[in-house]
């Protein structure tokens, strides 16, 4: 989850699942969105979603996927030293929160690897 006008750095790559050029703003994403594009049970993928209405600000999710049966799958993507952080815990839950109220049940974490 991020700023909507996030100005970090990105990369863009060209995805088949995705209609648009996917633009990943750090390595977790980038490399979460090959492992969806290699999943048979995805159908779409559609990076940096923004969340409209969100109460905390213009924000984007990271990775929101259609799945084989019409049901939608929310990922967000947090780097293992911040998922403590305050401000990090209240965007999380507030994206969990959003998706909740447009019916989908399907959301989780993608975080990096223990070092």
């Amino acid at each position: 989850m991020r700023k909507k006008n996030y100005k970090g750095r990105c990369e863009k790559k060209m995805v088949a699942k995705c209609t648009e050029v996917c633009r990943t703003y750090d390595t977790i994403q980038y490399a979460y969105v090959d492992i969806l594009s290699a999943s048979q049970d995805i159908v779409e993928i559609r990076c940096n979603v923004p969340l409209d209405g969100l109460e905390e600000g213009a924000y984007t999710t990271d990775l929101v996927c259609t799945k084989v049966g019409g049901d939608l799958m929310v990922r967000e993507c947090v780097f293992r030293k911040l998922i403590d952080k305050p401000m990090t815990v209240k965007l999380l839950e507030a994206s969990r929160q959003y998706w909740l109220r447009h019916g989908v049940t399907d959301w989780g974490l993608v975080i990096d690897e223990e070092k």
